[in-house]
C-alpha cells in the first residue's frame, strides 16, 4: 500500500510505547486499505482452539456512524469526531468454556482488540479502547441478538494533536513491581 505511513519503530517495546489513545481526532476519513488491513491483522488473533469468537462492527460510513454515536455515554463526546468506530462483540457458546467455569469468549475478544488498537499504530493512527456507551442502544440500532456481549467500542483515527516531530507526554505506568511478581506473589 503506497499510502501507508508506518511508525518509525522496529521492535515490539517501540511500537507499544508509540501507541497513542487520542481524545482528539482528526476527521481526516480513512483510507479502506487501512481499515481493510486492521481487519486483517486482527483475524490473526489467537484463541481459544482457534474458534475466533470475536465480532467487530466497523462503523466509517457516515450514517453507520451517526447510528454508533447515539451510544456514546456523555462522557466520551469526544470520539464524534474519530472517523472510524469499531463495536466488539461476542457470546459465550461460540468460545471455550472449562468444566471449572471460565468462559474465554471475552479473553479472546480482548486479544483481538489488542491487534486491533496495535495494527492502527503501525499506521501512525490513534486508536481508544472505551466502555463509556450504552451496549443495548447498539444491539438495538445495529439488530444484534440478545446472546451477544457487546464489551467495547474503539474509536479509531489521525491524531489531530500529533507535533510535527511525533513527541508525545511520557506514558505514565506503575512500576513493574506493583503488578509483576517473581515465583511468588506478594500483595
Amino acid at each position: 500500500m503506497k499510502s501507508d505511513v508506518r511508525c518509525p519503530y522496529s521492535s515490539l517495546l517501540e511500537l507499544l510505547h508509540y501507541r497513542k489513545s487520542s481524545r482528539n481526532f482528526s476527521t481526516k476519513r480513512l483510507e479502506p486499505e487501512t481499515i481493510e488491513r486492521i481487519k486483517k491483522a486482527t483475524q490473526l488473533s489467537a484463541s481459544c482452539f482457534n474458534n475466533q469468537p470475536w465480532r467487530f462492527l466497523f462503523l466509517y460510513e457516515e450514517k453507520a456512524l451517526e447510528k454508533g454515536r447515539q451510544a456514546l455515554k456523555e462522557g466520551n463526546s469526544w470520539a464524534e469526531k474519530a472517523p472510524l468506530l469499531v463495536v466488539g462483540f461476542s457470546r459465550a457458546d461460540s468460545d471455550c468454556q472449562t468444566r471449572d467455569g471460565r468462559d474465554y469468549y471475552l479473553f479472546d475478544l480482548g486479544l483481538a482488540s489488542q491487534l486491533i488498537m496495535l495494527q492502527a499504530t503501525e499506521l501512525n493512527l490513534s486508536a481508544r479502547p472505551m466502555a463509556g456507551f450504552y451496549p443495548q442502544k447498539i444491539k438495538t440500532l445495529f439488530n444484534i441478538d440478545d446472546e451477544y456481549t457487546v464489551m467495547v467500542m474503539i474509536a479509531i483515527g489521525y491524531d489531530a494533536d500529533e507535533t510535527s516531530d511525533g513527541d508525545k507526554p511520557e506514558r505514565k505506568r506503575n512500576p513493574l513491581h506493583e503488578n509483576f511478581f517473581d515465583n511468588r506473589f506478594q500483595d
